[in-house]
């Protein structure tokens, strides 16, 4: 026991031997928080005040239960059996097993996953002859998960419309075939579990008498009804021991209430509030800067992290003139790094956004670096990626049996399993593709199939003319993929992702030399004219020579090639060391010795949204300290003057939190351009390749200035209402130029020159 508690420092064996009583621990990124909750438990068994059977740990995620009953089984070698450690899922089924019959379920009743649910939901809406377009499957499954994580059935929801009354009517059927079929999904788990203990008395009473201590991980993560349910298993003698960080509470997205801190040390009278502030991951100059910039945010408890381990190297940033060149500064700095013998696996690149992955894993690609996208799927791999591409397959070549399959009924139009095989058939019989064979299916299948098929032939002829990241646009709305998303509550990455396809093509034509003008469906000169007009030129004697891809190619079928080819090759293998690429809120939780955190604009991180939300930009910072400390002893930080974002060129203002950064931690590998948050008058500044000949900056053309040669876009200007902003675009001609200007917080103003006063600012 004296071996196990020698080794924690003064606030960590403070917080490990509390008497039994209500505690809440504020534990910051690094500090050693599992190792304490650990140590907590063998304490308590070791010095005799409870038995395993008085002890409950409650975890977010099954990794990290199984990791605190690894962590017991060294410390405390006997039999650990009679404790309950799991994640609230996993405790409230085993509750909910054991009491099956006071719960009103089969004693084996099942749990549906997520995949599940959604399967359950459609064929309930089948069953009842519900329209799906107008009340889409997955739309019904957040509200229905979205009502449980706030306790309320079917029954007590007071609909504001008819179509909330539907979907409350649709709610009700569906928790009717769920009891039918003795299967619970997830929010049922939790929800049934507090219903159990609420009307059950008895059953209540057993459990807050038999757990005597209660130790909660991540606690500012817990949502409402887990915090309702953590109240009911707790008796008047339990003591409650809940370890958290509100600077690292980002998931209110998911139903996550912060304010559950606050509410714990009231109705549960905590006196002991214990602050874990020695890191052991981070340098100093990490640190220091995460402790400066979370000390904006009003709403929290306070606490200031330091570190025996000194300063380290100071947070390097890159200011670069486009997203291209950030990459290219990534994949020189990473070359750096694995040169001086760090291992890739080491590295993580991190991004606000899914859609800013496109790029980067574009650049690792090109550059043969393996890579993995740790908690989500490379770019050309996810499923409404895969669905574009495919409806493109189609316009390329209606022949493509894989292609046709997979978005023949998708967006849903109604042709099912059934269909399918009866088109199978006659493509068997007629020996021709499954596009062929439509003519040959007849009745209602044969209507729904020529339905599809309509689609395919409007799109083709719409395009034939058109250049290629005008045709993909122009098969994402028509082929209604972007309408689909659209009505999905979290579709809004996956139309983020759609209009990166955009930006990717038009990357794909000016890397392989495409003119932008060419139509998409015609090649510009095909090997076979070629060689035809000069017999020297045998197809033989070609084999192997570098051709231009357009001559031998047309633009959507080389880009078709390209988008196959990145989504096959650089896949990192199990085990190999890679590169690791994930958004900050993947990121949670991890560490590495060398961060990148990507994209530090104004709009993308913070995010635009974060300015229509309560408290949006306070949950914005608390996710950009999330990543800083997951950096161990190096950190980068970029952003790009312009970027190609949803298929548009974006003029980016850096990121207000640059200014809340401590200028002694920062090393400016170019030249600080100040941001408009800072309060400090910018300074005038060469171009960025007089400094770093790395960077190519493009030569502005008479194109690039608006009509108005007094104004430019991507110029900084100044309006004594809004303050600074870029301007973005220019319209209109002679003394009638409007210009969009993106004034940051103030948001984006579309300005008539000609009356509004604005100024340059050099």
């Amino acid at each position: 026991m004296d071996n196990m508690l020698e080794n924690l420092n003064p606030e960590q064996l403070a917080a490990v031997t509390l008497p039994s009583q209500s505690a809440l621990i504020l534990a910051g990124a690094g500090s050693g928080k599992t190792r304490v909750l650990t140590t907590r438990i063998a304490w308590l068994l070791k010095t005799g005040q409870v038995s395993t059977s008085g002890i409950m740990a409650v975890t977010f995620t099954n990794k990290a239960a199984k990791e605190m009953m690894s962590r017991l089984s060294t410390l405390f070698p006997a039999n650990t059996r009679g404790l309950w450690i799991g994640t609230f899922h996993g405790l409230c089924n085993r509750l909910l097993r054991l009491h099956y019959r006071e719960a009103a379920l089969p004693q084996a009743f099942n749990i549906l996953d997520t995949q599940d649910q959604l399967s359950t939901i459609k064929r309930l809406l089948k069953t009842n002859n519900i329209d799906d377009e107008k009340f889409p499957p997955r739309n019904l499954m957040y509200f229905i998960n979205g009502a449980k994580e706030r306790g309320f059935r079917a029954s007590v929801i007071e609909a504001q419309d008819d179509y909330e009354r539907k979907m409350v009517e649709l709610y009700g059927l569906y928790e009717e075939q769920c009891q039918r079929e003795g299967v619970v999904d997830f929010g049922e788990l939790l929800l049934r579990s507090c219903e159990l203990l609420e009307k059950n008395p008895v059953l209540r009473e057993h459990y807050q008498e038999r757990f005597r201590h209660i130790l909660v991980d991540e606690f500012q993560d817990t949502n409402n009804l887990q915090y309702k349910w953590l109240k009911l298993m707790a008796g008047n003698n339990t003591a409650i021991f809940a370890v958290g960080d509100d600077d690292q509470s980002i998931y209110a997205f998911r139903g996550a209430n912060v304010g559950n801190m606050l509410s714990f040390q009231h109705d549960f009278n905590v006196q002991n509030l214990i602050r874990l502030e020695q890191n052991y991951r981070s340098h100093g100059n990490i640190l220091e800067a995460a402790n400066t910039l979370i000390a904006h945010n009003t709403h929290r408890l306070g606490k200031n992290l330091h570190t025996d381990a000194g300063e380290g190297e100071p947070i390097r940033v890159c200011e670069a003139p486009s997203d291209l060149n950030e990459v290219q500064w990534i994949l020189d700095e990473v070359n750096h790094l694995i040169g001086d013998g760090m291992s890739r696996s080491e590295i993580a690149v991190l991004y606000r956004s899914n859609a800013q992955s496109r790029v980067i894993e574009h650049g690792l690609f090109s550059a043969g670096i393996p890579y993995r996208v740790y908690g989500g799927l490379r770019f050309f791999e996810r499923a409404e990626i895969k669905h574009a591409i495919a409806y493109l397959q189609l316009i390329d070549n209606p022949d493509n049996n894989a292609a046709f399959l997979r978005v023949v009924n998708f967006p849903a139009r109604g042709i099912g399993a059934r269909t399918v095989e009866q088109l199978q058939e006659m493509s068997r019989i007629h020996d021709v593709s499954l596009y062929g064979a439509i003519p040959y299916v007849s009745g209602k299948a044969g209507t729904a199939l020529a339905s599809f098929v309509r689609i395919i032939q409007t799109i083709r002829a719409e395009v034939k003319e058109m250049n290629l990241p005008s045709l993909i646009q122009t098969t994402l709305e028509k082929s209604g993929l972007l309408l689909h998303y659209q009505s999905e509550k979290e579709g809004a990455d996956r139309i983020e992702n759609l209009e990166q396809l955009v930006s990717a093509a038009t990357l794909f034509l000016s890397e392989e030399g495409f003119s932008l003008e060419a139509p998409a469906l015609l090649t510009e000169k095909m090997t076979d004219g070629l060689n035809a007009g000069n017999p020297l030129l045998a197809v033989d004697s070609v084999i192997g020579a570098d051709i231009p891809l357009p001559m031998i190619m047309s633009p959507l079928a080389a880009f078709l090639t390209h988008a196959s080819l990145e989504a096959g090759e650089n896949q990192a293998d199990e085990g190999q060391d890679a590169l690791q690429l994930m958004t900050v809120h993947s990121a949670k939780g991890l560490e590495f010795d060398a961060v990148f955190i990507t994209g530090l604009e104004e709009g993308l991180f913070p995010h635009e949204n974060s300015a229509r939300e309560e408290d949006g930009l306070e949950e914005e910072r608390r996710l950009m300290y999330v990543a800083i400390t997951r950096a161990k002893k190096r950190l980068y930080l970029s952003y790009a003057q312009t970027r190609m974002l949803h298929g548009q060129m974006r003029y980016n203002l850096s990121s207000r939190f640059f200014s809340e950064l401590p200028d002694r931690n920062l090393k400016w590998l170019t030249p600080r351009k100040q941001s408009m948050y800072s309060g400090i008058p910018q300074r005038k500044r060469e171009p960025v390749a007089q400094f770093d000949k790395s960077f190519a900056v493009e030569k502005q053309t008479p194109a690039s200035f608006g009509r108005n040669s007094e104004w430019r876009i991507g110029e900084t200007v100044f309006h004594k209402k809004f303050g600074e902003g870029v301007i973005v675009s220019l319209e209109g001609q002679g003394t009638a130029v409007r210009a969009n200007i993106n004034f940051g917080r103030q948001g984006m103003k579309l300005l008539d020159l000609s009356i509004a006063k604005l100024e340059h600012v050099s």
